[in-house]
């Protein structure tokens, strides 16, 4: 025996949303929410009424129907998005990451790349000081002696 139907509905303050379904939770499905509103008193269960009819004549559809916006207009809500990418949207993401990875690992690269250079560069430069220390210490004693 398939189970009876319920007509449950909840409002954003804009508009009511409706549905006629088997339970609680196959509602909030419906409805696309992550957050139980029954527990917080947004949504109740209905039992008459146009939007009861409306949600009855096709069960399992959210029908939508304005309070503050198109007031009293009962139509079908939009459908929400599915939960999740969509396969070529997580094709999509799966490839940006591995091409932020590989740009992350080139940078990285080339960072340790001018790291070596600049310690050869440092390593040359005392080098160079150590150098040029010696050589004029050794023309200064040079030039005193030939001073004397």
């Amino acid at each position: 025996m398939a189970a009876k139907l319920k007509v449950f509905t909840w409002s954003d303050g804009f508009h009511a949303f409706t549905v006629a379904t088997t339970s609680r939770p196959k509602a909030l499905e419906a409805w696309g929410s992550k957050q139980d509103l029954f527990a917080t008193g947004l949504a109740s269960q209905l039992s008459g009424g146009p939007d009861f009819e409306a949600a009855l004549a096709s069960p399992g559809e959210v029908v939508e129907r304005g309070l503050a916006i198109d007031v009293g207009k009962i139509g079908k809500a939009k459908p929400t998005r599915p939960q999740g990418p969509s396969k070529a949207r997580a094709a999509k993401i799966e490839k940006l990451q591995a091409a932020l990875a590989d740009l992350d690992e080139r940078h990285r690269a080339v960072m340790a790349d001018f790291e070596q250079q600049q310690a050869a560069l440092s390593q040359a430069r005392q080098e160079a000081d150590a150098t040029y220390e010696a050589d004029r210490k050794s023309l200064a004693a040079d030039l005193k002696k030939a001073r004397a």
